[in-house]
């Protein structure tokens, strides 16, 4: 991950006015807010930043690119020049204005980016996605077994993917990271942790597991994403991964 680290660079408190100029000036010569906003991520050289008091952590344990969250710190410089619906429609709803092909998105973002963006992709959407079908599962089996009780629902999901529950591999990924104990975890620790577990799972569960979980995941993902565009295609819009 070399390459990445040298990409984005050191962290600190930044606005990086090159990548944030590019892209006022783009848009104000008539290009595509979208394709401005992906072309000012290439050239965006800070992987966390605080920025009006809140902390931005765009590359994960150095390895997992939040995209998003970097599109979302960019488009907050131009929140006069986009249309407002159509940004709320990519941050919150993953629906972008223009539908590009994955050849295309990793040219203007630039490969490595791209990359750490399917380790996101992979290491947290995926994992996210994994657990939400295992809890599924064992909520179905729940009830066919005529148990009304959802206490240790969690606990059972978490044994079943990791062999452990939550509280002891939450424990063991802050003690490696040397992170305080706490009984609330902020958004960014918890895709930490998500990325966390799903190197766990990698390391310490065995292949042929690991590539049928894997499966599950994105079949559930594509369950999920079939829906979406079904009711993109009713109102004429577009996603991108």
């Amino acid at each position: 991950m070399e390459d990445q680290l040298q990409l984005f660079g050191e962290t600190g408190v930044s606005d990086d006015n090159e990548a944030i100029r590019y892209l006022k000036e783009s848009i104000i010569r008539g290009e595509h807010w979208y394709i401005a906003l992906l072309e000012a991520i290439e050239r965006w050289t800070v992987s966390e930043e605080s920025y009006h008091d809140r902390d931005y952590r765009y590359l994960i344990d150095n390895e997992a690119f939040d995209w998003l969250l970097l599109a979302e710190r960019l488009l907050a410089e131009v929140d006069n020049l986009v249309p407002e619906e159509e940004v709320i429609s990519l941050l919150f709803h993953g629906k972008a204005p223009l539908e590009l092909q994955g050849e295309e998105f990793c040219r203007l973002i630039g490969e490595a980016k791209y990359r750490a963006h399917l380790n996101y992709f992979y290491g947290i959407t995926v994992e996210e996605t994994l657990l939400l079908a295992v809890e599924e599962e064992t909520r179905k089996e729940q009830r066919a077994r005529a148990l009304t009780e959802n206490n240790h629902l969690s606990k059972e999901v978490y044994e079943r993917v990791y062999g452990a529950p939550m509280a002891e591999l939450l424990t063991k990924f802050r003690r490696e990271k040397g992170y305080p104990k706490r009984n609330s975890m902020e958004l960014g620790e918890l895709k930490e942790f998500t990325y966390w577990l799903f190197k766990y799972r990698l390391n310490n569960c065995d292949k042929a597991r690991i590539a049928s979980d894997t499966k599950k995941a994105l079949k559930e993902l594509e369950r999920q994403w079939s829906q979406k565009k079904h009711r993109m295609d009713s109102n004429g819009e577009t996603t991108q991964a």
